[in-house]
């Protein structure tokens, strides 16, 4: 291994394609390797110690992904170099890194591509208390020191130590003290872990509970054997919805491969939106905060401030993104908040986003009742969605500009440029318009009052955006 102490890293070129807005990820051997994520490491450490002097060090956490282990052993060489001891907890899940930093209070770095397949990897970084750290908090300084080349360390720093600490049961300790099942209706569970962390993190969580869980895809296995870990895409959620069914189940739960997002299925396979879970879990929270605040991003279902705002809460609108998302909770001290992504945050949890937690509330709520979960649903599905429709456009700004003049010119109709093009219609129909980050793709969210509103909206925009 390189002695970094005594050597300065090379200058690289535009780190942009793999340095983005949120995280470090790209192809292994191709975008990602052992000297950048040790850059990584050193980097992060200089500016942790730049910005203060008594910086405890760092919280380490990875994902099953074969390479995860060596890029976690080189990171920690990078920052031990520049004088920080590093906690290395092994096997975590994303929201696991995150109760690690919040309960040690340390800065954390997170090794896992997510979602991605099998041949990526990448870095997810946050300050102690699961702050994030993104393009604007610290991540864009980092890739400009990587890009210029990391000064090696002064002759005096002492080199850090690398210490291994399991937090698993810790973390699902935390996890069961906000979220009480002790008392719930015995459930039968199905939960697809795609072969990602949820396979590690489920039995700790829920084991012991008033719940009998039938464990799909549970090895831990970066190469993906059975489907990719990415929920959010229907295709990935086909074995789920039949084996809920075959086993008669209550309810069904699917995780991504980092295990940070939860997505759910009702007693008849039919997926439950994230939006109807962020109203479900708001109004929880609600319950043992009232009046409070709570995040929602311009793309999830307007039922969800109609909801927090009946429930006496104070609804939110952000743009799309957890680092907006946190930033808007921290300034308004919001209990909760949630994206149509099925990403969902808690004051509780640092602010940070747990899949884990927000399924524990859903299975709190259906215990509570004694009626299906598509009944207990119903109450929080109000409008019919359209999901994200994508499309390749030569010019975006071009496009969302014309579609700006065109129902920006109809009576009754409302705008405004939040995030992208958001389009509010007399009848009650919305829809969002928003560039893709890394591709020449418009992004596309349409909702109406019903199916057939919905789609005729849909095919008028989309006629529009593709001709």
């Amino acid at each position: 291994m390189t002695d970094i102490a005594t050597t300065r890293a090379p200058a690289r070129g535009d780190l942009s394609a793999v340095i983005k807005a949120y995280d470090v990820r790209g192809v292994v051997g191709e975008q990602i390797d052992a000297g950048l994520v040790r850059d990584v490491g050193a980097a992060m450490a200089r500016l942790l110690r730049d910005e203060t002097s008594d910086t405890p060090g760092v919280v380490v956490g990875h994902d099953m992904r074969p390479s995860s282990p060596e890029l976690v052993e080189v990171f920690a060489d990078g920052v031990t170099a520049h004088g920080l001891d590093v906690v290395n907890i092994g096997l975590a899940s994303t929201d696991m890194l995150y109760f690690a930093s919040g309960a040690l209070g340390m800065p954390g770095a997170m090794f896992t591509a997510s979602h991605n397949p099998a041949r990526y990897n990448g870095i997810k970084l946050c300050r102690a208390g699961a702050a994030p750290i993104g393009a604007d908090t610290g991540l864009m300084t980092i890739r400009q020191a990587i890009e210029q080349g990391v000064p090696a360390p002064a002759a005096a720093t002492r080199r850090g130590s690398v210490h291994e600490r399991a937090m698993c049961a810790e973390y699902a300790g935390y996890l069961r003290r906000l979220v009480d099942l002790s008392a719930a209706r015995p459930l039968r569970v199905v939960v697809d872990a795609g072969n990602g962390m949820a396979g590690y993190t489920v039995p700790e969580v829920l084991g012991g509970l008033p719940l009998e869980v039938v464990a799909m895809y549970f090895e831990l296995d970066g190469t993906f054997p059975n489907h990719e870990a990415n929920p959010l895409d229907p295709a990935n959620l086909v074995d789920l919805r039949k084996r809920v069914i075959v086993e008669g189940a209550d309810i069904g739960l699917a995780f991504d491969g980092d295990a940070d997002r939860c997505f759910v299925v009702d007693e008849r396979g039919e997926p439950v939106s994230p939006s109807a879970i962020t109203a479900l879990v708001a109004v929880r929270e609600l319950a043992k905060t009232p009046g409070s605040s709570v995040i929602h991003n311009c793309i999830t279902s307007r039922a969800v401030p109609e909801i927090v705002a009946e429930h006496g809460g104070h609804p939110v609108r952000t743009r799309v993104g957890h680092s907006y998302i946190k930033q808007v909770m921290a300034e308004t001290g919001a209990v909760f908040g949630g994206e149509h992504s099925a990403h969902y945050y808690f004051r509780d949890f640092w602010r940070a986003d747990s899949g884990m937690l927000a399924a524990l509330h859903v299975l709190a709520a259906l215990g509570e009742t004694d009626g299906p979960l598509s009944a207990l649903m119903g109450d929080y599905e109000r409008y019919v969605a359209s999901g994200e429709v994508n499309s390749t456009v030569a010019d975006t700004p071009a496009k969302i500009a014309e579609i700006a003049r065109r129902y920006g010119a109809r009576a009754g109709v409302r705008t405004d440029e939040l995030d992208g093009l958001t389009v509010a219609l007399p009848d009650g129909s919305w829809f969002n318009l928003r560039p893709s980050n890394t591709e020449p793709l418009l992004r596309l969210n349409v909702e109406a009052p019903d199916a057939e509103a919905m789609a005729a909206l849909r095919d008028e925009v989309l006629a529009i955006v593709r001709a």
